[in-house]
């Protein structure tokens, strides 16, 4: 028999496979969302699944539900999106997190957070173990996310030490495939998108910062294994630790969608980081955790995605 699991931000990215993947294990998945960048398209699959309901709700409000699991993933990932109304961010994130580490509290129920490698803001110190404490600045156009995030995983040891919530807590690092939006600004689908319609790929700085990129199979495996595992709460860096600069992602995908784009430079962002790797070392320590897909693999996988997503508009 197997759980009933609550998925917060369930029609999301990274929630809607999530919410896929449980499902097909045989659980009773109760997907939320406010649709706010959760996509029904993402789960209109799913309705098929007898074991699958849908709920069109906002966190930010409570909401009472019986459930063994809750995996709360709902937030804006995206600076675009998340930077398009910074105090519904942190409301998400600060007021969002209460309602839900109170739910489970009163159900006794199991809560993985969903945290960010945002908490480590602009790294001094690379690549990033659990135990750095951060480099964020507190009043930038990030913070509405980077801070949120910090105050929730804050609030998530709170229930755990004077309630004895079960908490699960994750860190996860730029992650791509299929159900990413278009228009989210990440570097991934802005490439592209922008070399499958021919125009040019933009490169924010000159190139020379770095990403690790984890395929979204191998990060909802490790999402999965942490909820699952026993007494081990986080946090937890789940992502891939191969290091790419950005000029060499925009390279890889002009050559994997055969493109005539041509790459431009323009302004860096304020706070954009220059660095960004995880130390995975406590991953495959606790978890066992492994990525298993290559860049080129998941980058095709991921273009094959857009080029049915624009040929549909």
């Amino acid at each position: 028999m197997g759980k009933r699991i609550l998925i917060t931000g369930g029609a999301g990215f990274i929630g809607s496979h999530l919410s896929e993947r449980l499902l097909k294990e045989g659980n009773q998945i109760i997907c939320l969302d406010n649709l706010h960048t959760g996509r029904k398209k993402n789960i209109a699959h799913l309705h098929d699944f007898e074991n699958f309901e849908f709920i069109r709700h906002d966190i930010v409000d409570p909401i009472k539900l019986e459930v063994d699991q809750v995996y709360n993933m709902a937030c804006p990932a995206s600076p675009v999106h998340y930077q398009s109304n910074a105090i519904k961010t942190i409301k998400t994130n600060v007021m969002g997190t209460l309602n839900m580490l109170g739910l489970a509290k009163r159900v006794n129920a199991r809560i993985l957070q969903a945290s960010t490698s945002e908490v480590y803001g602009n790294p001094l110190e690379h690549p990033q173990k659990e135990s750095y404490w951060g480099n964020v600045n507190t009043i930038g156009i990030r913070s509405c996310y980077d801070e949120g995030k910090r105050v929730a995983e804050t609030l998530c040891f709170d229930y755990h030490r004077n309630h004895n919530v079960e908490i699960r807590v994750i860190r996860i690092f730029n992650t791509y495939g299929p159900n990413m939006l278009a228009d989210d600004g990440r570097v991934v689908s802005n490439f592209i998108v922008q070399a499958l319609q021919g125009q040019d790929i933009t490169i924010y700085g000159d190139g020379s910062q770095t990403r690790s990129f984890c395929y979204v199979d191998d990060l909802v495996q490790g999402i999965i294994s942490m909820m699952n595992k026993e007494h081990f709460v986080g946090p937890v860096n789940l992502g891939n630790d191969g290091e790419f600069t950005v000029k060499e992602l925009a390279e890889k995908v002009i050559q994997l969608t055969k493109s005539s784009s041509k790459i431009i430079y323009k302004d860096l962002p304020s706070d954009d980081p220059a660095r960004r790797r995880p130390d995975l070392t406590l991953a495959k320590k606790e978890l066992n955790f492994e990525h298993t897909v290559p860049l080129e693999q998941g980058l095709l996988k991921t273009i094959e995605y857009f080029k049915k997503s624009i040929n549909e508009k």
